[in-house]
């Protein structure tokens, strides 16, 4: 797939292989694949939400991307605000710090992501001092603006991190990532571990961000109903790949495979009135150190063949714009968030 105009990201066939050691000699005894053969692309100013249960490796991705690891295989391609593209597994660590200043990261904790003992001044002005991009009190500026623009107050720059709540410690957090005016954010469960009317605030600001200064966000989540109210497209992660992707809306009603579909019969109803049946999912999540053969979603499926513990499907085009990676994909009828197939 050719790079357009308006793609700022392409994921080909991504890996992250970790490896496993043991015995004595500490030999290689295998590997967990937790990243195993992902494709994406990432329009510019597109939120995709990246979608999944805990330890289907989607934080793995947003790392690999921004290379905080470096690949097992695979290529990740990024086009720059100069429009160069660049591949940027292979890239040395002095070769990808100009690239940091356009891909920036969002972390899941927004306690222990910041220094406890460096003030919130220190904090977000760090990246622009380590880039050269300004000290002393143009720094003190930009960090006031910054501030500004996330909702916290200026004048407690002098704080330091416990003096806040955990709202604020993620708005301080994104005042840093935004400290370097990045074109693309990997938003890694930015509001997991806030409380839900706290979530709701971050959400918006993130939304709010992207619209004012023309981000491009890769969100990551494990909860669906965190995911649609951000994101443009949403890709659903299960062991290490992706199992569907298409727009928000298409996804949450028009499911295409049976693990989506039972992501989305877990998002709560607006009207409390409404008694939606919710789809559980038989036995537990494979290790990606020892994935099932065929489908590795067949030993959980209810639509599971033969064939599926064969057959691995690969995500295919089943629909305009709508992929997913399921033998079955054009002949089952799932149900989509109203309930109804």
């Amino acid at each position: 797939m050719n790079m357009d105009q308006n793609v700022i990201l392409e994921v080909k066939n991504l890996k992250q292989h970790f490896p496993i050691y043991k015995g004595l000699l500490q030999r290689r005894a295998g590997a967990i694949r937790a990243v195993d053969g992902v494709d994406f692309s990432v329009l510019e100013n597109e939120v995709l939400g990246l979608v999944g249960e805990s330890g289907c490796g989607k934080t793995t991705v947003g790392r690999s991307i921004l290379r905080l690891y470096d690949p097992t295989d695979g290529e990740v391609w990024y086009q720059t605000a100069a429009g160069e593209r660049i591949e940027i597994t292979h890239l040395s660590q002095k070769e990808m710090k100009p690239l940091r200043k356009e891909m920036r990261m969002v972390f899941q904790d927004p306690f222990s992501s910041l220094n406890p003992r460096r003030t919130v001044k220190e904090i977000i002005g760090e990246p622009l001092i380590i880039h050269k991009v300004a000290r002393g009190r143009a720094m003190e500026e930009r960090v006031a603006e910054l501030m500004l623009s996330v909702g916290l107050d200026p004048n407690y720059m002098d704080r330091y991190p416990h003096e806040f709540s955990g709202g604020q410690r993620q708005r301080i957090g994104i005042a840093r990532t935004l400290s370097l005016s990045p074109r693309l954010i990997v938003a890694d469960e930015p509001v997991s571990a806030l409380d839900v009317s706290v979530q709701a605030q971050v959400l918006n600001l993130l939304q709010r961000l992207k619209d004012d200064l023309g981000l491009t966000l890769i969100f990551i989540a494990h909860d669906i109903s965190v995911v649609e109210h951000i994101s443009d497209r949403i890709a659903v992660m299960y062991v290490g790949k992706i199992v569907e992707l298409a727009s928000t809306e298409t996804l949450l009603w028009e499911p295409l495979h049976p693990y989506a579909e039972a992501l989305v019969s877990a998002i709560p109803p607006a009207d409390p009135d409404i008694k939606l049946e919710r789809i559980p999912l038989s036995g537990e999540v494979p290790s990606p150190a020892n994935p099932p053969s065929g489908c590795i979603f067949h030993p959980r499926c209810r639509f599971a063949q033969e064939v599926c513990k064969r057959e691995e499907p690969h995500l295919e085009e089943i629909k305009p714009a709508h992929y997913a990676s399921c033998h079955f994909a054009r002949e089952l009828q799932l149900r989509g968030i109203g309930g109804v197939a």
